[in-house]
């Protein structure tokens, strides 16, 4: 037998006096840790499967359970760290490529922690959003250059379709098959009643999601998964998929296990077989060839419909965006190298890409140099964690957000990295039937709902405090923002100055 390299990354602490051997641990965990020793009369854990997502924890009913971190360490060095020597191990071992999820969890910089929001105080005065009138709601599209008259000198009604929010705030992309039909339920209610959107991802649309039109948006891959012209023109607006913060130039991949029932019938392949989506669209290979396909949607769809193209934000992004802009694109969607997702090589998630911050600000840019900023909204995405980060994003020059990881977590992840295995213990990232009725598309939406309020309440706040009273007139307002412990070139970049000028 071949020795095992690997100690466990966690332990299972259990206090014996609390413990009373109601086995619930047992029947919760998706991924067999607990057992019970009926010769010794009590439970023992595999601490080698662990993946500290909770749930054990969570529904212990004495509280007699705990995770921690193993002290388990290996000779300290400060090239070969422990996460280094433990992922030759695996690779050794196994001879596959590292696969994580939910986005790059290395120490590098937060920008979105190292810029302040600007206060008004007396020759500016603050606004009381609960007393006067404060504007979150915002539309997404391509807008006019130009006002046009009739020959009676009345406005002519020239405006793209657009996107309504009541809130700058929509769900991001996350199919079908890689989450839940509870997990799906439960971002499409929460979005019609918030007056948002959600993304399907790639993976098409379920038919029962179809009442939710009006409020989604619908995504076109590489893959072509569910692509039909029922679907395209199902949603309020159509995404092309061109890259993925978490992993630029990279497809993805849904493994066949995931196919099954009713994901196999709205992606449109057999039960069991891997959903792969190639690296290119095999039609695009230009911006020229990338322009054919967004007219070509907007001519399936009838012209009624704004196209967004998403892409991954990288070192050449604003020149990227603008030649999206000249596509007849109405949004672009920009990806951040934190963005998350149910399974990435560990490798490129890690290393590949920027953070959206300095991404979004370049873009903003380069669109307002050429004079062209008008022709495309921009939508932010990859760790938008808060409020204030919706603010900053704002200020940054977007005109909404997109947030995936965040509204997971007010569904119950626990970002415990295990998404690709497909035993959410929470019932998110799983098709299995006993994991996915755990998690109640009641509640769900509820909570989605909940977060999202909260939010743009306090949304209304930061911007009272600024003397501003409409997400408009904060969109791309740098002059809101200071930046604290950052070098001249990442200030130049962000656009804004440093706190104490």
């Amino acid at each position: 037998m071949p020795i095992n390299f690997l100690y466990p990354e966690y332990e299972v602490v259990r206090n014996p006096d609390r413990c009373i051997a109601c086995r619930a641990c047992e029947r919760q965990c998706a991924n067999e840790v607990h057992h019970y020793d009926s010769e010794l009369g009590r439970m023992l854990s595999d601490e080698s499967k662990c993946v500290c997502c909770h749930r054990c924890v969570s529904l212990c009913p004495t509280r007699a359970l705990k995770i921690v971190k193993s002290d388990h360490t290996f000779k300290e060095n400060a090239n070969w760290t422990s996460q280094t020597i433990t992922d030759v191990y695996r690779q050794a071992g196994s001879g596959g490529v590292l696969l994580s999820s939910m986005g790059n969890p290395n120490p590098l910089p937060v920008y979105w922690d190292k810029i302040l929001i600007n206060a008004s105080q007396v020759t500016n005065p603050s606004i009381d959003p609960l007393r006067e009138p404060m504007e979150t709601k915002t539309f997404l599209g391509a807008k006019p250059e130009d006002i046009e008259r009739d020959a009676d000198g009345k406005i002519v009604n020239n405006l793209k379709p657009q996107l309504a929010l009541s809130v700058p705030i929509m769900f991001s992309a996350m199919s079908y098959g890689s989450i839940s039909y509870n997990a799906h339920e439960s971002l499409a209610r929460a979005a019609q009643a918030l007056g948002t959107y959600y993304n399907t991802g790639e993976g098409g649309l379920h038919e029962d999601f179809y009442q939710y039109g009006k409020n989604t948006i619908v995504q076109v891959a590489s893959g072509r998964f569910g692509v039909h012209e029922g679907y395209l023109n199902a949603g309020a607006a159509i995404e092309i998929k061109m890259g993925q913060g978490a992993k630029p130039g990279i497809g993805g991949h849904l493994p066949g296990a995931k196919i099954v029932g009713d994901v196999s019938k709205t992606r449109m392949i057999p039960e069991g077989s891997d959903a792969i989506s190639p690296a290119p669209h095999h039609d695009i290979y230009s911006i020229e060839d990338l322009r054919q396909l967004v007219l070509s949607l907007k001519e399936a769809t009838n012209y009624k419909k704004p196209v967004i193209v998403k892409i991954a934000a990288v070192h050449n992004v604003a020149a990227i965006a603008s030649g999206i802009a000249r596509s007849g694109a109405d949004i672009i969607a920009i990806d951040g190298f934190r963005g998350g997702t149910g399974a990435a090589p560990a490798r490129i998630r890690d290393h590949v890409g920027i953070p959206i911050e300095l991404a979004l600000a370049s873009v903003d840019q380069r669109l307002r140099d050429e004079g062209i900023r008008s022709r495309v909204s921009l939508v932010a995405g990859g760790s938008i964690r808060s409020s204030s980060d919706v603010v900053k994003a704002i200020a940054l020059g977007a005109d909404a957000v997109y947030i995936a990881t965040g509204a997971l977590l007010a569904l119950g992840c626990h970002l415990c990295r295990s998404c690709h295995s497909g035993k959410c213990n929470w019932g998110i990232a799983t098709q299995r039937p006993e994991l996915v009725k755990r998690l109640n598309p009641n509640v769900g939406s509820e909570r989605l709902i909940n977060l999202i309020t909260a939010w743009n309440h306090e949304i209304k706040e930061m911007l009272g405090g600024m003397g501003i009273n409409s997400i408009e007139a904060l969109k791309g307002n740098r002059l809101m923002l200071r930046g604290v412990g950052l070098n001249e070139t990442e200030l130049r970049i962000l656009g804004i100055k440093h706190a104490g000028e």
